[in-house]
């Protein structure tokens, strides 16, 4: 079960230190790096949230797949959640920590979702025009291509949606065709 508190916790006493340390941007490229296994590896995952696998083969299986991905202060991280058995809140630690770089760095996430995939020269327009319009110092844009979108595009950042796609558009002539306003006149 997700634990929120526990994660923010955890995450800010990672950037405390990391920055106390000087070594803020290289946990953050740790955290992405982490963040990245556990998104493309559901069998990582479900190994750090067993409850059957003993905390040593947890910290090997960690050490494996990290090794050389990641720096001493973060391996010792990891090596304290494993013993304090913490290690289920891993990949929600990492995204907190990744949410609390982003605060302290005034970083805002985009999210852009298209129905065919756009070239840089595009992505960096759009981020551009995010930024001059809702004034916002840096943008950490995020592509995705959903093809159900038929065409256009939705914009999402700081829990805003901007929905100019065809499917939008599509639904909202089939509500107006499924509400007939003339067929009462009629009768």
């Amino acid at each position: 079960m997700p634990n929120p508190r526990l994660a923010g916790r955890y995450a800010k006493s990672l950037v405390d230190l990391a920055t106390e340390k000087g070594q803020l941007e290289v946990v953050y490229k740790d955290m992405q790096y982490l963040q990245a296994v556990c998104k493309s590896s559901r069998e990582f995952v479900n190994l750090l949230r067993s409850p059957i696998i003993k905390a040593d083969k947890k910290t090997a299986i960690i050490e494996a797949v990290t090794k050389g991905n990641v720096s001493e202060l973060t391996n010792a991280f990891f090596k304290l959640l494993v013993n304090k058995g913490r290690e289920y809140d891993l990949p929600e630690i990492a995204d907190t920590f990744i949410d609390q770089y982003y605060a302290l760095n005034n970083i805002s996430k985009v999210k852009l979702t298209t129905a065919v995939a756009i070239s840089d020269e595009v992505k960096n327009a759009i981020a551009a025009k995010v930024k001059a319009d809702q004034g916002l110092q840096n943008v950490d844009l995020e592509t995705v291509v959903d093809e159900s979108l038929i065409g256009g595009f939705t914009l999402e950042f700081n829990n805003r949606l901007l929905d100019a796609s065809v499917l939008r558009d599509l639904n909202d002539i089939k509500k107006q065709f499924s509400v007939n306003l003339f067929e009462s006149r009629l009768k």
